[in-house]
Formats: structure tokens, sequence, C-alpha cells
């Protein structure tokens, strides 16, 4: 009876311990951060990054947990856009969050961060993540206007900008410069190829379905489509290939884990 009941007050007690880090979490995070799993409606509407995605990058690039705890006792107290471990494109949406610095002691500090590396992110999040990239990839193959679309040829410029403010890649004020040259270029060579690409291709569907023209006739069609993906896809290599010449071995260590076509 003595060993149930001391087994009854340890449940209680870590119930109790764990009701405590959910209020430090409410109190010291919540406010800004929604702690829930975000529905796609609710996303427009956020004042910062669910925690559920905070989390979930955290973890990518993060996978020790006392590694994870300095990180986050550092960056909640010293906040910077550097040294975010969320794409650079959202901490521009979102801004950088407001210092804790005097709001929160150590020991709260270190209970929220065990308690939100051992809950999050949750594997319906991940799942879900998992789920729209999966999606995201096959959207951007469908409508991809290149002739090449591999994993090992990867949107530079679309990479660069999730990353572009980090200090783990740190692009200095030169490399940045001439990266936005490249991607100017390259983003108003590939829109403008896109418009005759997609226009193109709709004409060929509705004369094969709909005006019943025989493949012969849509020959020259095909023709201009194949060469507007030729020179739509060289220019995708040249970007790739100028982009490397600015970064430096390091840097590109760096993207590595993140190359891949999206």
């Amino acid at each position: 009876m003595k060993r149930i009941n001391v087994l009854t007050a340890a449940i209680i007690g870590i119930g109790i311990l764990h009701a405590s880090e959910v209020d430090l979490l409410k109190s010291k995070c919540a406010t800004c951060h929604m702690l829930e799993k975000p529905t796609a409606d609710m996303i427009p509407n956020l004042k910062a990054p669910p925690m559920e995605a905070v989390m979930y990058h955290t973890k990518l690039v993060k996978n020790d947990k006392e590694e994870i705890k300095v990180f986050i006792a550092d960056y909640v107290r010293n906040p910077a856009a550097e040294k975010s471990v969320c794409e650079s494109n959202k901490v521009q949406q979102y801004g950088v969050m407001p210092s804790l610095q005097g709001s929160i002691s150590d020991e709260e500090l270190s209970r929220i961060s065990d308690y939100l590396i051992e809950h999050y992110p949750s594997k319906e999040f991940v799942e879900m993540i998992t789920e729209i990239q999966k999606n995201d990839k096959m959207n951007a193959l469908q409508n991809s206007p290149f002739l090449i679309n591999k994993e090992a040829l990867p949107h530079m410029t679309k990479l660069l900008v999730k990353h572009w403010d980090k200090e783990a890649l740190g692009l200095s004020d030169e490399q940045k410069k001439k990266l936005l040259v490249i991607r100017q270029h390259t983003i108003g060579e590939v829109q403008k190829a896109k418009r005759k690409i997609d226009t193109l291709e709709t004409e060929i569907m509705e004369a094969l379905f709909m005006d019943d023209e025989s493949p012969k006739n849509l020959e020259n069609n095909v023709d201009q489509l194949a060469k507007l993906k030729s020179s739509v896809t060289k220019v995708h290599i040249q970007c790739i290939f100028k982009t490397l010449e600015i970064l430096d071995e390091e840097q590109v260590e760096f993207l590595l884990p993140f190359w891949e076509y999206k």
C-alpha cells in the first residue's frame, strides 16, 4: 500500500510539474507564439511563428539537447535576425522577437526549454509539414519551365532567400550585392519564358483535344516549346554556376542539407 501511495504521489507530482511548465510557457511565450498546431486559415493572422514551427526548424539544425537549450537561452535574451533558425523570409515577415532579458529567470528558461524539446514539434505537425512540402514539390515539378528537374539542380535564389540573413550562412554585403544581380536576372528570364511556355502548352493541348489537330500539325509548337525550355534551363544552370562562384566552401556546406528541388 505504501509503495502504491508513493507511486501515486510521484505521478501527481509529475503532473503538477508539467502543469507549471505549461503555465510558464503560456505566460512567457503564448502572448506571441501559438502553442497549438495551426490550421491554414489561422496562419495569415499570426503575429509570430507557431511554436510547432519554431521547434521544427530548431531541431532541423540542432540535434543535441544541450545545444538547443543554449541556443534558446541566448536567443530569447539576445534575439537577432542572423541568429534565427527560421527561414530569413519568415523573419522578415514576422520581425525579430522582443528580448525577454530581465523578465525570465534561468530556472524558468531551463524548464520551458526542457518542455519544448520533449513535446515540440508534435508528430502531427511534422506529418503536416511533410505533406505540404511533398505537395509543394509536386506542384513545382508540374509547373516547372525547366528541362531538368532534379534535386541536384536546386533553385539557388529561392534557397538563398530562405537563409539570407542567417549568421550561420554568413553572407557578406558584397556577396549579397552580387547574388541579388544574379537573382534579378534569373527571375526575370524565367518569368518571361514561363509566360510563353504556359501559352504554348495551352495552345498545344487545346489544338489536340478540342480542335482535333494531328500530331504533325503540332510539331512546330512542340519545337518552340522545347526551345524555350532549353533556353530557360541554361539560365538555371548559369544561375547555379555563378552563385557557387560567389559562395565559399563553408557556405555551400551549410546549404547542402537544404539542397533539394523546391
